[in-house]
């Protein structure tokens, strides 16, 4: 081959390596090219059943209190231990998980708290789960929950969220929450009983769906003796007398059943 075209051929080669070198160089710059963060997508599993927490105020939460922001943020370099721990604080919230995805979207799903109960405090209401917790009522959503009015004893602002302030109060609202499960857990009772009245005296007043009779229960303890005697109640006396004999029924008395007609 004659020397002129060998030295073309090399020429054309180098070039081509050139070609080549400088095309995976600009590449490999690329790949290593930092991958930013361009969205945050939140999933809130139970949205259907409860509406507590909102894909808004989960954001706002982030925008609030996440150091240095997420969106534009390197994928790598968020911290998704604490988004969690944020979330998590709050009281609405049972669980959330935080991850990334290859389309450099955030991704958050929470997990709501069940309530148990509603309190209805003149103007004011709110719920309560079975932690105790405290959540103010929704205006475009209503929870199918137990119903606990009149002279409730919680010290609570409207649109408070969170435990009771004092010992006191944490002890009255644990006992409520646990009278409720009682019910609600139990054959007999479970949706019989649709509301529970804290008189002037702070005893309770069970208002069953059927009948005119109003069982005073007096305080939320020994619920399995009072409950005993609402049973044997609607078993003997009010079969016996008919069903608009009495209009109180009183539980609070050991061994006792006190009935009045007005």
């Amino acid at each position: 081959m004659p020397k002129i075209w060998r030295h073309i051929i090399n020429i054309t080669f180098g070039a081509l390596l050139v070609c080549v070198l400088t095309g995976a160089y600009f590449l490999g710059a690329a790949s290593r090219k930092p991958i930013r963060c361009k969205g945050l997508a939140i999933t809130v599993t139970d949205s259907a059943m409860n509406r507590f927490i909102t894909p808004r105020e989960i954001r706002q939460y982030l925008d609030q209190e996440l150091e240095g922001g997420y969106i534009g943020v390197q994928m790598d370099s968020i911290d998704l231990t604490r988004i969690e721990e944020i979330l998590d604080s709050k009281s609405a919230i049972l669980k959330s998980e935080a991850f990334t995805t290859k389309d450099s979207i955030l991704n958050v799903v929470v997990t709501q708290k069940k309530p148990v109960v509603r309190f209805q405090k003149g103007n004011k209401g709110f719920y309560a789960v079975e932690d105790g917790s405290l959540f103010p009522l929704q205006e475009t959503y209503t929870s199918h929950v137990m119903v606990v009015d009149g002279y409730v004893p919680l010290k609570i602002e409207h649109g408070y969220r969170g435990r009771p302030d004092t010992e006191e109060e944490c002890r009255w609202l644990e006992s409520i929450v646990a009278m409720v499960k009682y019910i609600e857990t139990n054959r007999t009772w479970q949706g019989k009983i649709v509301q529970i009245t804290v008189l002037q005296d702070g005893d309770l007043m069970l208002i069953p769906r059927e009948g005119k009779e109003r069982f005073i229960f007096g305080q939320p303890h020994e619920l399995k003796e009072k409950f005993e005697k609402m049973g044997l109640y609607y078993k003997s006396i009010r079969k016996e007398k008919g069903e608009d004999a009495y209009r109180t029924v009183d539980l609070r008395f050991k061994d006792q059943i006190v009935c009045r007609e007005d």
